[in-house]
């Protein structure tokens, strides 16, 4: 079984997203029923959805739209914009949602220093206790950026998504190993197992391109700080979910702590409460 921790849903007769314009290949609709067909087949059990960068103005439309999807939806990691002064009210609001299990600020897409500001950091703390996790989508070339809010907000649960998407079509292997690894060091840091079948070669990555890049994050975290997602359908560039799912099984079936894989399930019950 698996929990499906980065489902996107992209519905334009919903809602507006902008970068779609400038990625082809996913500008059209991606639905629920689509995904849940494939999902249930390969034995995904419940799923939570993460934001797809709507037009900041329907931030809560988003929310609003994915809680009445169908059965396997369980949850939202929701859209925000913590640099902003209004986060805190949007803050308050999120938190009387049980719907609501996080948000995400994706990082890579904007400069730098939008995370090394004093408002971005001092809304970041303001999750302490509230339950409520912050995904770190970065690059790389950011290791920096995600310790520096880790250590700002040590009582906050990160989540870093994508394994901090290494750049696998370039065997770029150093230096991001040794970035996972100081990622790592931080106990208020979990690792997500998503993402990277796309920064593999799309048509000739094997299961034993990603293993590397897969159990580096599983020894560098552990097995209790891992968590695994589909990022459907993000996934469909580089051979779909079904084909993921495999990929990781095939993986972790190779491990000697193959047993240990259901942790990828009970790690994500206990940290959202599913």
């Amino acid at each position: 079984m698996f929990i499906d921790t980065h489902l996107h849903v992209i519905d334009r007769s919903a809602l507006s997203y902008p970068w779609l314009a400038n990625v082809p290949d996913l500008d059209r609709d991606f639905l629920y029923e689509t995904y849940a067909v494939e999902a249930k087949r390969c034995g995904i059990t419940k799923a939570l959805h993460m934001e797809v960068d709507v037009d900041p103005i329907i931030m809560q439309a988003e929310t609003d739209y994915i809680s009445r999807l169908g059965d396997l939806v369980c949850g939202a990691i929701v859209s925000c914009r913590p640099e902003e002064e209004g986060f805190a009210a949007y803050l308050e609001r999120q938190k009387a949602d049980s719907f609501v299990k996080g948000f995400r600020r994706v990082l890579h897409v904007v400069p730098d220093d939008v995370s090394e500001g004093a408002a971005f950091r001092d809304n970041i703390r303001r999750l302490s206790g509230s339950g409520l996790t912050f995904d770190l989508c970065t690059l790389p070339h950011q290791v920096s950026k995600v310790i520096a809010l880790a250590d700002a907000a040590p009582d906050v649960q990160f989540v870093l998504d994508h394994c901090g998407n290494p750049d696998i079509k370039s065997n770029a292997y150093e230096p991001w190993s040794r970035g996972i690894t100081d990622i790592a060091r931080r106990p208020n840091v979990i690792a997500k197992i998503s993402g990277i079948v796309t920064n593999a070669d799309p048509a000739s990555w094997t299961a034993e391109n990603l293993r590397p890049y897969i159990e580096h994050v599983i020894s560098s975290f552990g097995w209790d700080r891992v968590i695994w997602g589909s990022d459907w359908p993000v996934c469909t560039l580089a051979n779909g979910l079904s084909t993921w799912v495999a990929a990781t099984q095939a993986v972790l079936s190779g491990t000697a702590q193959s047993e240990r894989s259901q942790l990828l399930y009970g790690n994500a019950q206990r940290l959202w409460n599913l």
